[in-house]
């Protein structure tokens, strides 16, 4: 069976004042339970479409619905408690005065007090590895944990949507693994992730479709598998973007787009036979 939709973007375009047209003539709709991964050039139009899905952009033309309700009548506080954004800068997003206050302040504004509240947020540290900073101030942190410092903050709000906008910024190996994980256990969960990345592995790996954005429009829109495959590589090209390196060595050797670790290192070492 189909899940439902729970995004549904329906010719939609956008044009900031005095301004580029950002969108132009967008459809998507994204189910219930779907990891999709959003990718494109800087200048796309990738954050403005996402940062409709919770009303803090409007169309200019078309519309957006969240579970099959019209952003347009709802206000930015009542769609919060249904789609999660993580803005692509950190600081942005962050102003409390203790990593504690940070994580607390959306389920508090939720209606979570007490026991519960406490719960979640230890639970959305422990997600990301900061359950020993609860009393740090933010700013005490490096770039790449007040980037899981404001995932975290996501996470205890429990929206059934969960948008992503470039998680892995500024994250190493370790903090890209964690990433990965979330995504992973979300998904499992049956919660809906939108992400925005420039890490095409990343997306490959953690994600099950892909849609390519290029002038506000949508230019592929399939698995990784399909969208990385060589017949797409001009397409990708086209939107300064290349296929991640495995899809290459995979083509290379006959094995497909995603290849497993196993299996290129099955083929390679037939190579050097």
């Amino acid at each position: 069976m189909t899940a439902d939709p729970v995004i549904d973007v329906q010719g939609v375009s956008f044009t900031y004042p005095r301004g580029p047209r950002a969108l132009d003539g967008i459809d998507l709709t994204v189910r219930r339970g779907e990891r999709l991964a959003i990718v494109g050039q800087n200048g796309s139009g990738k954050s403005t479409l996402v940062r409709l899905f919770n009303g803090l952009l409007r169309p200019g033309e078309g519309r957006v619905a969240i579970n099959g309700s019209d952003v347009g009548d709802r206000h930015v506080a009542d769609l919060a408690r249904e789609v999660g954004l993580l803005f692509q800068n950190p600081d942005r997003q962050i102003f409390a005065g203790s990593v504690r206050a940070e994580v607390s302040f959306g389920p508090q504004n939720l209606g979570l007090r007490g026991e519960a509240l406490a719960a979640v947020v230890e639970q959305a540290l422990v997600t990301v590895g900061l359950e020993g900073e609860a009393a740090t101030n933010p700013y005490d942190l490096g770039y790449s944990r007040r980037k899981l410092l404001a995932l975290a903050s996501i996470l205890a709000m429990d929206t059934p949507i969960v948008v992503l906008d470039e998680p892995t910024t500024g994250q190493d190996a370790r903090g890209i693994a964690r990433v990965q994980s979330i995504v992973t256990s979300l998904g499992n969960a049956g919660r809906t992730v939108v992400a925005i990345s420039h890490d095409m592995r990343f997306v490959a790996e953690s994600f099950e479709r892909v849609v390519v954005m290029r002038g506000g429009r949508t230019a592929l829109d399939g698995s990784p598998a399909d969208v990385f495959a060589e017949p797409a590589w001009a397409t990708l090209a086209s939107t300064f973007l290349e296929p991640p390196l495995p899809a290459r060595v995979g083509a290379r050797l006959r094995l497909g787009s995603t290849p497993t670790d196993a299996s290129l290192v099955a083929a390679l070492a037939g190579e050097d036979r």
